[in-house]
Formats: structure tokens, C-alpha cells, sequence
């Protein structure tokens, strides 16, 4: 089963750059646009960043889809996906999806161009409305971590 280690190997580095680096965005690079006085400075530092990061985490990504999928198709893990103790594997899939829709459809096609103009318009309130989604989203991605990783090895949180 070397396939499945190194498969696994792929997913958890993509996992680390892809979680980590938006663990990064939301609890270092947000309150640090927040503490700048001139909303301009808000919107370029955090634009630049969050642009730059947008392209790691689009590969990643799909480099974690690819290889869970791989995984779970090789494992035959498709039956876990309905019972209660695979409760994880639903919520990895679901994270993968909430950010694959973000980063390849929303983003490009409307979220960039509205997150601008609003940030324009109201820079303190819109700026205040993305680190709540992102805490939101932060907080799902690191409870899936947790409960996959546990999952994975034995741990059950239903009897």
C-alpha cells in the first residue's frame, strides 16, 4: 500500500499549506490590515496578499482533492460517507468544496471585484464582514482537521 502512503503524504502537506496558510491570513494578516488608519493601505496590503496566497491555495487544493479522492476511491471509503462514524469524511469533502467554490468560481467571477468596491464604500464594515467569515470558515477547516485525523485513527465520536 505504498500508493496510499504516499498519497496520503500529498494530501496532508497540501492540507498544511492550504489551512495553514488561511490560518495565517485570518489570524495575522487580517488583524494586521485592521490596525492600518488609511482604509487604501487596508485594501492594498490585504488585496496583495490574499492575491498571492489565492494561487497557493488553488493548487493546493486541488492537489488535496486529488489525493483524498484517490484515497478514498482506493480504499473503497464511498460507504463511509453515510454512516455517523465517517462523520468526517463528509466534512473534509464539504470544506474542499466550500473552498474549491471560493477560490475557482466566486472569487474570479464576483467576490474580488464586490470585496473592492465594497471595501471603498464601507472599508471598517466590510473589512469587519471578512473576518468573520473567514474566523467562520477558519473554525470548520480545524474542526474537520481535528475530527479527520481522529477519525482516521480509531477515535469515535458517536457510539
Amino acid at each position: 500500500m505504498v500508493d496510499i502512503s504516499v498519497a496520503l503524504a500529498i494530501h496532508l502537506l497540501a492540507i498544511i499549506v492550504w489551512i495553514g496558510g488561511f490560518a495565517m491570513v485570518t489570524t495575522t494578516l487580517l488583524p494586521a490590515v485592521r490596525d492600518l488608519k488609511l482604509p487604501q493601505q487596508r485594501l492594498a496590503l490585504f488585496s496583495a496578499v490574499e492575491r498571492r496566497f489565492a494561487r497557493q491555495a488553488r493548487w493546493a487544493t486541488l492537489i488535496a482533492g486529488a489525493s483524498g479522492f484517490y484515497m478514498v476511491e482506493r480504499l473503497g471509503l464511498w460507504p463511509d460517507f453515510f454512516r455517523l462514524e465517517g462523520w468526517w469524511l463528509g466534512a473534509m469533502a464539504a470544506v474542499w468544496l466550500l473552498f474549491t467554490i471560493i477560490l475557482f468560481v466566486a472569487e474570479p467571477l464576483f467576490l474580488e471585484r464586490w470585496f473592492e468596491h465594497q471595501a471603498r464604500l464601507a472599508p471598517d464594515r466590510t473589512f469587519a464582514l471578512v473576518r468573520r467569515l473567514h474566523w467562520v470558515l477558519l473554525a470548520f477547516s480545524l474542526v474537520t482537521v481535528f475530527g479527520a485525523v481522529a477519525g482516521s485513527h480509531g477515535l469515535s465520536f458517536v457510539r
